[in-house]
């Protein structure tokens, strides 16, 4: 798990903030598609028509698994609650497979995607204002005081009075 976060990582680096944003939003969104296997095609789609880093989006995919297996039962029972079905109702084993995969992607759609939209915007707006902190003029505009001005020494007075 270290080596596939440090190669995460060091894949980042080479990217804009505003694609980082975007690759985590659309990484975790696609990582947690309810039904196995799916999500590493849907990350490999949406890296290509994106024009993302293909190897991160399926790091990030690979180690959104476990959060995958655990949010299974809830989004199922989410989409469930809209539909206004009873969790796996149906007849047949096939027929109650269906119907936990169509109220789990349901679920998937209605929590999920507005949250990754949300992430995105919010993690653009966090890298916009850590930006905007590190420049030296937006911390005198904020503090009021320049900081040039704090460390600039006096000129040198003379101990005797002439």
């Amino acid at each position: 798990m270290r080596s596939r976060a440090r190669q995460f990582l060091a894949s980042l680096e080479q990217l804009s903030p505003e694609q980082v944003a975007l690759l985590l939003s659309v990484g975790l969104v696609l990582g947690v598609f309810p039904i196995m296997g799916v999500p590493t095609f849907l990350c490999l789609a949406a890296a290509l028509r994106l024009r993302l880093n293909v190897p991160a989006l399926q790091v990030l995919n690979s180690m959104t698994s476990p959060l995958q297996l655990a949010l299974l039962i809830p989004l199922e029972r989410a989409g469930a609650w809209i539909c206004r079905t009873a969790p796996a109702a149906g007849n047949s084993m096939m027929g109650k497979i269906g119907m936990v995969a169509t109220h789990a992607v349901l679920g998937w759609l209605c929590i999920c995607v507005p949250t990754g939209v949300l992430l995105y915007f919010a993690l653009v707006r966090a890298s916009a204002l850590a930006n905007s902190l590190t420049s030296s003029s937006t911390l005198t505009r904020i503090s009021g005081i320049s900081y040039t001005a704090v460390f600039r020494t006096a000129p040198a007075r003379s101990r005797y009075r002439a």
